[in-house]
């Protein structure tokens, strides 16, 4: 059956490739982007008369058109600007998801299904064990921060306005068509044009790297599967420090010696340590990781 889906933030890194997943299954997809400074200007399926794109910020569109799913990408998402600009994040990625909650429920029959994108930070700072989804918030910057509040507000008008939802925390992503301001394709264009690149602390802050295509497949998986009204974390459990993130990306291009290509930056104001999510709730929903290797050489193998 051929489905409509509105993705918000769909020239963006991750809803770019949930567009691609989405189109490759046959499906309608309007794309609702502001268009910023790490758009991706030009998409393969421009052209797909499958997909159209409305560039509108969250908080100016005053109509949803008609569909079956409305997936929440949008969202200013660099935890450094968070932390310089704190505001532009609460008008993005609270007062956006609310504008969009409003419109949704405004419509008497019809409503779309509605999936907010959240992320592994809302849990903060984690230093012994693994969270569930159970277990409480506690961001620790303006960007988690305004992360979490746009969760509460999705299960305040679930309970209030009976709005249904799916809510996913995935862990830090990587992939093609990544804005080089995150750590993976910033060791790359570092790599590619001879500069140090920069490690905040001591770069053994530990993460959960997932590739791009592994979450939007979770992700579609979920919606398809008809799972509504809970909260999954996405995570292939790949932990690794910054420093072995960038061991392995210099293997990539055959540098020997990782250490005579980094430089140590200063702590941003509220580093987390570690992030350590379960995944115990997907792997029970049937999803299989497809890429379960430690980094995946997307560019030696996409």
């Amino acid at each position: 059956m051929k489905l409509k889906f509105i993705v918000t933030g769909g020239r963006g890194f991750i809803g770019s490739h949930f567009i691609e997943k989405v189109l490759k299954e046959g499906h309608l997809v309007i794309d609702i982007d502001k268009i910023t400074y790490c758009s991706n200007k030009s998409l393969p399926w421009d052209s797909n008369p499958n997909y159209s794109l409305i560039q509108k910020d969250l908080n100016d569109i005053t109509h949803l058109p008609q569909c079956d799913f409305l997936v929440n990408f949008a969202a200013e998402s660099h935890v450094d600007n968070s932390i310089t600009s704190p505001s532009v994040f609460s008008r993005s990625n609270y007062n956006g998801v609310q504008n969009i909650l409003e419109l949704i429920r405004s419509k008497v029959y019809d409503r779309p299904f509605f999936v907010q994108i959240s992320t592994d930070e809302v849990y903060g700072d984690i230093r012994e064990y693994l969270c569930t989804e159970e277990d409480t918030l506690c961001p620790s910057n303006p960007y988690s921060a305004s992360k979490a509040a746009a969760e509460m507000l999705v299960l305040a008008y679930y309970k209030t306005y009976g709005i249904d939802y799916l809510i996913t925390r995935s862990s830090n992503n990587y992939g093609p068509r990544q804005f080089e301001e995150k750590l993976v394709p910033k060791i790359i264009d570092s790599l590619k044009n001879g500069r140090k690149i920069p490690i905040h602390g001591d770069g053994s802050y530990v993460r959960d790297w997932l590739y791009v295509k592994d979450n939007v497949n979770a992700i579609y998986h979920l919606l398809i599967s008809g799972y509504k009204n809970t909260v999954f974390n996405i995570s292939t459990k790949n932990h690794m420090t910054n420093l072995e993130v960038v061991k392995e990306i210099c293997k990539w291009y055959d540098v020997e010696d990782y250490q005579e290509c980094i430089e140590f930056v200063p702590n941003r104001l509220g580093q987390d340590l570690r992030y350590y999510i379960d995944n115990k709730k997907l792997l029970d929903a049937a999803w299989k990781i497809k890429y379960p290797c430690k980094l995946y050489n997307f560019i030696k193998n996409d």
